[in-house]
């Protein structure tokens, strides 16, 4: 069987786009974290590698089902979880209107069946060795900038990452999601499912759900999709070409 053949059979369906099935993904790695299997192959030959460069990649989260998706927007729309703004500072989710709740969550949590997390390609990673004891991972930006726990880290994943198939779809700030350089997307499959991801196949798996907000959600939902779905770095070829998990 070709690497191509292997692609278009990991093709997701609808259900799965949308952490509605679980069917394209395996069981928990070592590390806790279920991803797509192509995914787990590839990561797991990235970590060995990071290894060999002194550091210790460790997946933190990586598939993560609708309901998990639609428990945590909720959450952040009731003030019953953390709502930031774009510069990382808390918000009052009380004293926003419908419409500012809503743009709120979107700059660091995606819309329940929209996250790139419910493919298991999506992945968010540290460096566990140099994370100091009794420090808490908070996955923002400054733990992986000059200085941060993970500067290392961020630089070896932006000189290796594509030789296995990763790369960063939330690099730079493009009026969407805010840079997350933590968060790595296995290309080879990630690729193809984005453009698969419609409009019509968001509404369809949010329409019977009990998503805090559905009004406004539902009125923007065009350019909600435009500016938080599709508004992502390409993939480079080099991590599209991947031969890392050649089957």
């Amino acid at each position: 069987m070709t690497i191509a053949s292997v692609l278009e059979s990991a093709r997701l369906s609808p259900l799965e786009l949308t952490g509605r099935a679980s069917s394209h993904v395996g069981e928990p790695g070592a590390d806790g974290c279920v991803l797509h299997p192509l995914a787990r192959r590839a990561f797991d030959l990235m970590a060995a590698a990071a290894r060999a460069d002194g550091l210790s990649l460790a997946a933190i989260s990586g598939f993560r089902a609708f309901d998990q998706q639609l428990a945590i927007w909720n959450g952040k729309y009731r003030g019953e979880r953390a709502l930031l703004d774009r510069q990382g500072r808390p918000l009052d989710a009380t004293a926003l209107d419908d419409s500012g709740r809503v743009a709120a969550i979107l700059v660091w949590s995606a819309l329940p069946g929209a996250s790139r997390h419910h493919w298991g390609t999506d992945l968010d990673v540290i460096d566990r060795a140099a994370l100091p004891d009794g420090e808490r991972v908070q996955l923002v930006p400054a733990e992986y900038a000059p200085g941060g726990w993970f500067a290392a880290l961020d630089a070896w994943l932006a000189a290796r990452a594509a030789e296995f198939g990763f790369y960063r779809p939330y690099d730079v700030d493009r009026g969407g999601v805010q840079p997350e350089p933590w968060h790595l997307s296995f290309a080879p499959v990630s690729a193809r499912a984005l453009p698969d991801l419609t409009v019509d196949v968001l509404a369809a798996a949010l329409q019977t759900a009990p998503l805090a907000g559905s009004p406004v959600v539902f009125s923007q939902l065009p350019a909600l999709h435009e500016r938080y779905v599709l508004r992502v770095a390409e993939p480079p070829a080099q991590a599209l070409a991947a031969p890392a998990f050649s089957v």
